[in-house]
């Protein structure tokens, strides 16, 4: 009786979470579901063959996954180096890196544009100085490329919080023993590092991507909303700036769900596969 009574009040605690869960993440998901599929007084999958027969949202498609993917990449390369980094040196030091990284994980929206302006833009002060310094000939904070930079700067601290705790995996006397076994560093990372960091390693890839996919704040106040990605489309059509068509933004909010469903499985087929390999 006192195990039933025990399980009775683990699921009445559950119960807030389960409702608030329901009314703020299934109850969204299921609305913006069934408006997609709404075409006038009917129902169909006009929305979503609109979508994938324009050039101007395959190219919202592309630009959003294309810049995503860059930034994701280059953000977890250099989290992972600063993780590691980070196990390396004083207590003081580390504690002083990871909350500079908390605080800079949230430095974002208005403020993060503003001080990309002011540093890269057109006539920002670091522009203007690699340009004197010979460094660079040209360089458009406003293009793919610019805000791939912009993009990969706020996803550095998230890797950075995401990977650092995943180093503990890591004993040092597996580094030691392999050292004594005639084991060089590149076979420690290839046979025993990176085998042990891989699920870490990909579901912080997989975070970083739904991260920038999703962002909309930063791009539109850097570029005015004139870039082409799929938040800005998205809040275009619900807002009405060119023409108000809130089940046509539905549908692609859809697909982003179902490119982040998609990379959410092949996540998970990378990490049942690095599983087995392990094994």
């Amino acid at each position: 009786m006192s195990a039933l009574r025990g399980k009775w009040l683990a699921l009445l605690c559950l119960l807030p979470f389960a409702v608030f869960f329901f009314a703020f993440q299934v109850a969204p998901l299921l609305w913006v579901a069934i408006n997609s599929l709404i075409v006038g007084d009917s129902w169909s999958l006009a929305n979503f063959s609109k979508i994938f027969s324009s050039k101007f949202y395959l190219q919202a498609i592309k630009h959003s996954l294309q810049i995503a993917f860059w930034s994701s990449l280059f953000g977890i390369v250099i989290a992972i180096l600063g993780s590691y980094s980070l196990r390396q040196v004083d207590s003081k030091l580390r504690d002083f890196v990871m909350a500079f990284s908390n605080m800079t994980s949230n430095f974002a929206g208005v403020p993060l544009a503003f001080a990309f302006i002011i540093l890269l833009g057109f006539n920002g002060a670091l522009t203007l100085l690699l340009k004197q310094a010979g460094v660079i000939d040209d360089f458009n904070l406003y293009s793919k490329t610019g805000l791939i930079v912009l993009y990969t700067y706020f996803q550095i601290p998230l890797g950075v919080l995401l990977l650092y705790p995943a180093f503990d995996a890591l004993r040092q006397d597996w580094r030691e023993s392999a050292q004594l076994l005639g084991a060089g560093s590149w076979d420690f990372w290839r046979h025993i590092g990176l085998p042990v960091l891989t699920p870490a390693l990909l579901g912080t890839f997989v975070i970083l991507l739904a991260n920038a996919l999703g962002a909309y704040a930063t791009v539109y106040y850097l570029t005015t909303g004139n870039f082409n990605v799929m938040p800005i489309r998205i809040a275009g059509l619900v807002a009405g700036d060119i023409s108000l068509d809130p089940n046509l933004a539905s549908a692609l909010a859809m697909v982003l769900v179902g490119l982040m469903a998609l990379i959410t499985v092949v996540h998970q087929w990378l990490l049942r596969r690095s599983y087995h390999d392990a094994r």
